[in-house]
């Protein structure tokens, strides 16, 4: 169940308003979303490029940037070793490109998904060690890495860590004690004495920090690394980072140069995706095009992401576009079938009254744990790992709620497990299969969740009528885009909306469209793209089916109900129209 809650944070916003030029709407938004001062609430409705920080300020680049330096003017063998999500390819295009185009002699190795697992690991840097590298550079991995980094430096190799994910710890005494790998140069904003102000970017904005600081050693123009922005603002919507700050800024901004990208097998794979000719925005990243990338680590390789990116002839181009399409079409299908399985696992084991749900599914394929995870995430509002059988023991990946640190309460259980890593929201893990009784057990142990906790809290930024909206309004709120994690899309919402019509819609009429009515008799259309199946059944059970089966006909105003939902206006054949996209109902 849903519990709706109205912000109640206070402010004059009518004098934000009258300071800004926005609508007192807008102006209570950005109240919601903690943004008050003046120059915080200019930087986040003007993005600029004054807004990135300084790469000079992120630890460890003092001894990375002369290390690859040398490397590059000696003429060392460098080899990047990437991770195989949408974050790690975008990380090591931008390394790999920025490298070359210092005069680096630089190749790149991506881990498979089910031989090698997560990050790089032993083989990974014998097999660099054998074919001659001198110099190994991670990007979206490595922190993790410590008996790896050791292995490397023991035979003879220098290594420069580049990562953005947590740093291990032990705790002794409630103090944590942080496991830095002995690496010859580490970067990650999250080590402890890093003075960097942005903590919470991706793997590929600390590559692309990284080829800002290499270029300016060689002398090279910055605008020329600016080049990479939009591919770190890919990553970090693609790897679900948070939008505020500097990562609102890269993402408003790269998705502009998007837009018009100068990489062709970028543009060719938005054109593939039928985006050409539209605005894009941080949802056809995160659900169009990222998917596409991910799909290449999870099903065949992220190599093939990254030949994309590099391809230069349009033929080809053309070809890896549509593999990596067709890719992310098997994926969906899969990932169906592992929710449906994962969904029958918890209704047979009644396992929904567990505060954390530890889903055993050894048939599922392991690169789709954790998107199975999210979706049952999503549905019943628990921190969901699901694990499934790999080639040693068994592989999980698992998805949070706010109020539960995954890889915290991953720690706590370190001794049952052989490998973890991660964030508070999301986390990787494998173990021996003899362990997995006992460690749903621990979690569950360890949870301290309250019904309260359990509960997903839809926070409504403005309860507001439908007859307020208008297209100015809804054209300022564009203006608080682009919205993800850290920048929901705002939440509004009004009672006693009567559907006097209902239709279904969509290819397979698996979404629903209304004509609304307010009580002040203002219509306008409304859009649900939820469960139309779960709709229908409520209606019936609220109101009786002869009035929900009136409703299909368009002659009922029995249906009253309260909407949560979002306006946008409807252009068609030059008409524009405003409709509302609704997002929750209840009685």
């Amino acid at each position: 169940m849903e519990k709706w809650m109205v912000y109640a944070k206070r402010a004059d916003f009518n004098a934000l308003a009258e300071e800004f030029g926005i609508d007192p709407v807008v102006a209570r938004i950005l109240v919601n979303r903690d943004l008050r001062d003046e120059k915080e609430i200019r930087r986040f409705l003007s993005p600029s490029l004054e807004d990135l920080g300084d790469e000079r300020l992120l630890k460890g680049m003092d001894q990375a940037i002369p290390l690859l330096r040398q490397a590059i003017e000696s003429g060392a063998k460098i080899r990047i070793i990437g991770d195989y999500d949408v974050d790690g390819i975008m990380s090591t295009y931008i390394l790999k490109t920025a490298l070359t185009r210092c005069g680096g002699e630089v190749d790149y190795a991506i881990p498979d998904r089910v031989e090698d697992g997560y990050g790089m690991n032993a083989s990974m840097v014998r097999r660099a060690a054998e074919d001659g590298r001198q110099v190994l550079l991670t990007c979206d991995n490595g922190i993790a890495a410590a008996e790896e980094v050791k292995l490397a430096r023991e035979l003879g190799m220098t290594v420069i860590v580049t990562d953005h994910h947590e740093i291990p710890f032990d705790e002794k005494d409630g103090e944590k004690q942080y496991r830095i790998p002995e690496a010859d140069a580490v970067i990650n904003p999250k080590q402890p004495g890093c003075p960097y102000p942005w903590k919470n970017i991706c793997g590929a904005m600390v590559a692309w920090k990284l080829a800002l600081a290499l270029y300016a050693a060689f002398d090279l123009p910055r605008e020329e690394a600016m080049e990479f922005l939009e591919f770190a603002a890919f990553a970090t919507v693609g790897d679900v980072m948070e939008l505020r700050g500097e990562n609102r800024s890269v993402v408003a901004l790269g998705l502009k140069r998007l837009q018009k990208t100068k990489n062709l097998g970028m543009a060719t794979l938005i054109g593939r995706c039928q985006l050409a000719d539209k605005p894009l925005s941080a949802y056809h990243i995160g659900f169009v095009l990222g998917p596409c990338f991910n799909a290449s680590g999870r099903l065949d390789t992220a190599v093939r992401g990254i030949e994309l990116l590099e391809e230069k002839e349009p033929g080809r181009a053309a070809a890896l576009a549509q593999e990596l399409q067709t890719l992310n079409e098997e994926r969906k299908v899969m990932t169906e079938t592992g929710v449906e399985e994962a969904v029958s696992w918890i209704e047979r084991e009644h396992a929904q009254e567990d505060a954390v749900l530890v889903i055993y599914l050894p048939d599922l394929h392991e690169s789709l744990a954790g998107i199975v995870a999210g979706r049952i995430r999503e549905r019943y509002y628990r921190p969901t790992l699901v694990l499934t059988d790999a080639r040693e023991g068994v592989k999980g990946s698992g998805r949070s709620i706010p109020e539960y640190s995954m890889y915290e309460k991953l720690s706590q259980c370190s001794d049952l497990l052989t490998r973890f890593g991660g964030h508070p929201m999301a986390a990787g893990f494998s173990l021996e299969r003899e362990n997995i009784s006992a460690f749903r057990r621990r979690l569950n142990e360890l949870a301290d969740l309250t019904p309260e906790d359990l509960t997903e809290k839809i926070m409504i930024d403005v309860p507001m009528p439908l007859s307020y909206l208008c297209p100015d309004l809804i054209r300022q709120l564009e203006r608080l885009e682009p919205f993800g994690n850290g920048n929901e899309k705002p939440v509004f919402a009004q009672k006693g909306v009567i559907i006097r019509r209902a239709f279904y819609i969509g290819k397979q009429k698996q979404y629903l469209k209304f004509v609304l009515e307010t009580e002040n008799g203002c219509r306008m259309d409304g859009l649900y793209f939820g469960d139309s199946t779960a709709f229908a059944r409520d209606m019936c059970a609220w109101f009786g089916r002869g009035l929900w089966e009136a409703a299909l006909e368009g002659y009922t105003g029995g249906l009253r109900l309260s909407l949560t939902y979002y306006p946008q206006i409807n252009t068609f054949r030059g008409q524009e129209q405003m409709q509302v996209v609704i997002t929750g109902y209840c009685k």
